[in-house]
């Protein structure tokens, strides 16, 4: 996705929706911005909060809106075993491959990690996985496939893996550099409200 349009949807829906966005730079220049606005901003409505609050969730995990329905379908079919809905669907976001291999700093965003998986240089338990959306589980171990591991893109890899923040559910081998799958996802960012992406889709 070209820069410019990250910086508009980021506008929209906050900074935190994309790595890149994050940054002082971005946050300056959005208060310059709010300061030159003449009158005050339209406030949106109840539909228009949740709507932000489900793209936000969609666009900084990178997903379709086909595979993002999909994956709050799931959601609402784990309520029948007395899971809540808005976990699961964070569950099942966090476990993704492409999300695990940003979580792990192998990638610096997690659109660069879904072009790692995709060009097939991530494995699980061995074998290889191009499959961005496919769900990691407890006891799974990820790495970076034996004949990609020379590659120039993967040439500090290991001193990302030692400046990961710390991650509950992941246990970090740098020397191997290998991600085991220890528990399940916790305490998502405040910055997403996963219930309301259920309300959202309750309506």
């Amino acid at each position: 996705m070209a820069r410019i349009k990250k910086y508009k949807i980021a506008r929209r829906l906050g900074s935190g929706v994309y790595e890149k966005t994050q940054s002082q730079k971005f946050m300056l220049s959005e208060q310059k911005r709010a300061k030159s606005r003449n009158g005050r901003p339209r406030r949106p409505t109840d539909y228009g909060l949740s709507l932000i609050q489900k793209q936000r969730v969609r666009f900084s995990y990178g997903v379709s809106e086909k595979q993002f329905s999909n994956s709050v379908k799931k959601a609402f079919e784990s309520a029948k075993h007395g899971d809540i809905p808005a976990d699961t669907l964070f569950s099942l976001l966090e476990k993704r491959l492409d999300n695990v291999v940003y979580r792990s700093c192998i990638a610096s965003t997690r659109a660069f990690a879904r072009q790692l998986t995709t060009h097939g240089h991530i494995t699980v338990n061995g074998k290889k996985i191009d499959v961005p959306s496919y769900i990691v589980k407890k006891g799974d171990i990820i790495s970076i496939r034996e004949g990609s591991k020379s590659k120039k893109v993967f040439s500090d890899v290991e001193k990302s893996l030692k400046s990961v923040k710390s991650v509950s559910w992941l246990k970090i081998d740098t020397s191997k550099l290998k991600i085991e799958v220890v528990g399940e996802p916790k305490n998502p960012d405040s910055f997403f409200n996963f219930q309301a992406v259920i309300e959202f889709y309750s309506r």
